[in-house]
């Protein structure tokens, strides 16, 4: 397990209230579970910007499909891609030790960004 990032709870209490600290890691089965979706030079070429995709997100999304789940997406640098980190946060209901982690990361193109944000309403959106 890995300390990947400190998000900013009142920013993402917005979509959960109630999480329990700021820590995000990643851990070793998701950081597999990554490189066997996207691949070893996906992860080598984007795990430098999960930092900042969760600590400065572009918007934040509920995930419908997972509990206390949220999609932190920004558009990074590296040519310019949209990237999204699916997160899992930890709320006070969970046991102990359960940290916020992420659960996997993916790419979009532009098109598909952009048709996410007609039809999902951002819960955050960077001012």
């Amino acid at each position: 397990m890995e300390w990947v990032a400190t998000l900013d709870v009142q920013k993402y209490s917005s979509v959960f209230p109630g999480i329990r600290s700021g820590k995000v890691v990643l851990t070793d089965n998701q950081r597999e579970h990554i490189i066997k979706r996207r691949g070893q030079e996906f992860f080598d070429g984007y795990f430098p910007f999960f930092r900042e995709i969760i600590e400065d997100p572009d918007y934040i999304f509920r995930d419908e499909r997972h509990a206390y789940t949220v999609i932190a997406s920004k558009t990074v640098s590296l040519e310019r891609r949209n990237i999204h980190l699916v997160i899992r946060l930890a709320v006070e209901n969970d046991e102990q030790g359960l940290e916020n982690s992420i659960i996997t990361a993916m790419v979009e193109n532009e098109r598909r960004y952009r048709q996410r944000l007609r039809n999902h309403p951002a819960l955050y959106k960077k001012e």
